[in-house]
């Protein structure tokens, strides 16, 4: 597709032609398949603290939007997977250097073309995103949208590393829970429902 093509797709809410753009759903369910999965928030006071090392030692590392990394020893430094909702500029994505990214957002018009030309991009189907609106109740975060993808996958292991549900504000903004659309409790309850029923998940808090 081209550039042109893309825009007035993205204009029009195309979604069928915005999808040719993103790798099939196969393909990323082969990629998690059998694989460790870090998967690392950007809560502030609940981050990792001092584990960075088992950040890095995942099979793949997942970060969220801006993907902060305050240190190496508390975050690590690898980003397999970059999971995006929000624009960033050229300088910030060369800084988190990506392997690939998974656009989030169900807000197609904010999709960047140099984001959905990146190789190995993937775009979750919309559907995808109203199930999930529709169980908590609100717009699902970024980050539980990837906790839900995790769920369906096939991956071995998932460690969830700097989540506390905004008790504390992101190391990526200084907006509170209540300027954000999200329902923090009802993602926590659907997280904790999750961590009881599926051995594969872990959630990793600071010491």
């Amino acid at each position: 597709m081209t550039r042109l093509g893309f825009l007035i797709a993205r204009s029009f809410r195309q979604e069928d032609r915005l999808q040719t753009l993103s790798c099939p759903v196969n393909d990323i369910d082969a990629l998690f398949a059998g694989k460790s999965v870090a998967l690392v928030g950007n809560a502030r006071k609940s981050g990792p603290v001092g584990q960075g090392a088992m950040i890095e030692a995942a099979d793949l590392v997942i970060r969220i939007n801006a993907a902060p990394i305050p240190s190496a020893a508390s975050h690590g430094n690898r980003t397999d997977i970059l999971a995006l909702a929000v624009g960033l500029s050229s300088a910030e994505v060369a800084r988190i250097r990506p392997g690939r990214i998974f656009w989030m957002s169900h807000k197609r018009k904010r999709l960047p073309w140099a984001v959905a030309r990146s190789p190995g991009f993937f775009m979750p189907s919309l559907e995808d995103y109203q199930s999930l609106k529709q169980r908590l109740g609100a717009p699902p975060s970024t980050g539980v949208l990837m906790i839900d993808r995790l769920a369906r996958s096939r991956a071995r292991q998932i460690s969830i590393y700097g989540f506390d549900f905004f008790a504390s504000l992101s190391l990526s903004g200084s907006r509170t829970a209540t300027q954000v659309p999200h329902d923090f409790r009802a993602e926590q309850r659907f997280v904790e429902n999750l961590l009881s029923k599926d051995s594969r998940f872990d959630l990793i808090t600071a010491p």
